[in-house]
């Protein structure tokens, strides 16, 4: 009786357990199982309520097929303690191997739901701090302008879906106003991305977001203004004046990691031809290969990648180009793993970086070090740095880091200005 109230308390505690909500049924029922038959901890049937979740994601059997599997091959019944450690080590096996992407079916894959547009109230503040910016790591310092906030887009892997997660995008109805408030020192440098919070360019100039960035820059000339995005909504740029301290930069990934894992996203085909499009008008192009992901043929596929933007831009063109990888705070693995989706960005070995979760030093030098070797014609004339990443790995990979991040900041800002101006100048 006892065992059975313990059993139930045990139960109780795990429905309120958001990843064991988002399990199927099926596999609810089996947790509920092997509470049964093993009295397993509270803390043992989370952490296979976690497993089970992950197995799901990464298209795996089910534990329960794991577990008849091995009982099939050792002919006996497991041990409480077989049952968790077997467990455990395969899903370790799979977090240490490199993952194994498959081209997705065309009529199975996901597309996030299209989501409206509602305007913001004027509690909202627009600008501020880059969200992970932290002087734990090399940092550039950057300002950040929340014109929108909330994405469509819906990459697997993306913070922004733990924030803003009332199923809306966010547009800040006075936008032109708290942008010609905001106390900037002319006598300063400032380096301002727009789409840390939602995609730069994903709704257009809906509710004039654009227009009022545009016309932001035009009237601080001190500033650069980047619009960052993983869209080809490109049309509203191309019939419109950009001032020339904007630039426009897409991140880059293979096509096969694109239909994996960012499902509402342009091919990289539209991203690239859209950035060629915006470079004919004159606008300088950033690229961010951000996040680069260590699965089976990545080295092959970032080559063909380069190699495509190397052929069709010149280093005068760039204002410069990023490296990055899957980096994760605790809120945002969670809401992952509780959404059901198909994804394998948690199936990897995971460290602390700098209180976020990640690859390990050893595997970032080894994935930003392949990238930034096939571009070693273009090292002495595009600004490259590393996002949010230990010195140590800006030491293996360019020989070197910036003494601190206001160094960092001052020299992307100064050379990506000389590239404004040369291209203002044809």
């Amino acid at each position: 009786m006892k065992n059975e109230i313990l059993n139930n308390n045990k139960l109780k505690l795990l429905k309120k357990d958001n990843i064991y909500s988002g399990l199927s049924q099926s596999n609810q029922a089996y947790i509920k199982d092997l509470s049964v038959e093993y009295n397993f901890s509270y803390q043992e049937l989370r952490q296979l309520v976690v497993i089970s979740a992950d197995f799901t994601m990464w298209k795996e059997k089910t534990i329960n097929d794991y577990v008849v599997d091995m009982e099939k091959e050792n002919g006996s019944k497991m041990q409480k303690k077989e049952v968790i450690n077997a467990i455990n080590n395969i899903w370790m096996n799979l977090k240490n191997s490199k993952i194994k992407y498959q081209a997705p079916d065309k009529k199975s894959v996901y597309r996030p739901s299209p989501r409206k547009i509602k305007l913001s109230d004027d509690s909202n503040e627009v600008f501020g701090a880059c969200p992970v910016a932290s002087e734990k790591t090399v940092c550039c310092n950057l300002m950040t302008i929340d014109a929108v906030q909330g994405c469509s887009l819906g990459c697997s892997y993306c913070s922004i879906q733990t924030f803003y997660s009332d199923g809306k995008i966010s547009v800040d109805k006075n936008l032109a106003e708290k942008l010609s408030k905001i106390p900037l020192d002319p006598n300063k440098k400032y380096h301002i991305g727009s789409g840390q919070s939602s995609d730069s360019l994903a709704i257009g100039n809906r509710e004039g977001v654009l227009d009022a960035q545009l016309n932001f820059a035009k009237d601080n000339p001190n500033i650069i203004l980047e619009f960052k995005t993983k869209s080809n909504n490109i049309s509203y740029l191309l019939e419109t004046d950009i001032p020339k301290n904007v630039f426009i930069s897409w991140s880059l990934n293979p096509q096969l990691f694109i239909d994996n894992e960012e499902h509402g996203t342009a091919s990289f085909r539209d991203r690239i031809s859209s950035a060629r499009a915006l470079s004919d008008k004159g606008v300088l192009i950033g690229f961010h290969f951000h996040p680069i992901v260590y699965y089976e043929g990545y080295e092959s596929d970032y080559e063909e990648i380069i190699d495509t933007v190397k052929c069709l831009f010149s280093p005068k063109e760039i204002a410069m180009i990023s490296m990055g990888t899957l980096t994760f705070i605790k809120p945002a693995i969670k809401k992952l793993r509780s959404s059901g989706l198909s994804s394998n960005v948690l199936q990897i070995p995971m460290e602390d970086a700098a209180g976020k979760s990640s690859y390990s030093k050893e595997i970032k030098k080894i994935i930003f070090s392949h990238v930034y070797s096939q571009f070693s014609d273009w090292h002495d004339d595009v600004f490259f740095y590393l996002c949010m990443e230990d010195r140590s790995i800006w030491d293996s990979v360019f020989g070197g880091a910036y003494e601190n991040n206001r160094a960092f900041e001052e020299a992307l800002y100064d050379c990506v200005t000389s590239k404004m101006n040369y291209q203002a100048s044809i």
